[in-house]
């Protein structure tokens, strides 16, 4: 599939999706939300991927945040669209994917940047990489999600303050917090996404979807996580991972999972 803001790359069980509008710092418009949408779709799909990488190109920007050109004329409504919209079509999709998202965050990573990246199921940093959420400075609030994910990843006191500063912290910082779990040099940002993304594709990729699906739960109004986990736990027994693990276990081998 073309793309025209993105690249999409697959290797060894792992898709690498990178946004490539480096003279716009990677900033997210509405079209290459849309591409990020497809290529996510695609990749989760794809029974040959088991990690997702998303990242941007260049070194001074993993997203810049969004194109506010795009909607500094809006409406009440149509401002309430963009959110509703761009959060089901993107940030939402990502959190709840079935395959995992590591976000391996070059540059700047700031507004709908951030919000992209804190969608993903966890997160890397460069050490020149700089995060924030600087809506307020426009007269706005985060409204693709950052309200509530910076919260639940930082608590709520550090994320107020940085909403509300409009202030940005460095990638040490953003380790310190528990906003990123790994901080390395820009050359070494993606081979540590990979080997992650190694690490993760040697288990069971049902096992991780029930594990995402259950951890997700747990932060989502009106669901019980501890059920959740319940269920998800019982819904292993019946697959053929699961006979895979156990007998591979009892056989002392590695697991060879067939991933469903």
């Amino acid at each position: 599939m073309a793309y025209k803001n993105i690249l999409s790359a697959s290797s060894a069980n792992i898709t690498t999706i990178t946004i490539n509008r480096p003279s716009k710092l990677n900033a997210l418009n509405q079209a290459t939300i849309a591409e990020l949408h497809k290529a996510f779709k695609k990749a989760d799909n794809d029974k040959k991927t088991k990690v997702i990488i998303i990242t941007g190109s260049g070194e001074k920007a993993f997203v810049a945040g969004a194109d506010i050109g795009e909607f500094a004329d809006y409406s009440v409504v149509q401002g309430e669209k963009l959110a509703a919209e761009g959060q089901a079509k993107l940030f939402d999709f990502v959190a709840h994917l079935s395959t995992p998202v590591i976000a391996a965050i070059n540059g700047f990573a700031l507004g709908g940047g951030l919000e992209l990246a804190m969608a993903a199921h966890f997160r890397i940093a460069s050490d020149n990489a700089k995060m924030g959420l600087p809506e307020v400075s426009l007269g706005v609030i985060p409204g693709y999600g950052g309200t509530q994910r910076l919260p639940q990843l930082v608590g709520k006191g550090r994320a107020m303050e940085l909403i509300m500063t409009a202030g940005m912290i460095d990638a040490n910082q953003a380790l310190q917090y528990g906003l990123v779990n790994h901080v390395t040099t820009t050359e070494e940002l993606l081979p540590l996404a990979e080997k992650l993304a190694s690490k993760i594709s040697k288990n069971s990729t049902m096992a991780i979807a029930a594990a995402i699906e259950a951890v997700n739960a747990g932060f989502e109004a009106g669901e019980n996580g501890f059920e959740a986990e319940i269920t998800q736990f019982g819904k292993c027994f019946g697959t053929a991972d699961f006979q895979e693990g156990t007998q591979a276990f009892l056989q002392k081998r590695k697991a060879n999972f067939p991933g469903k």
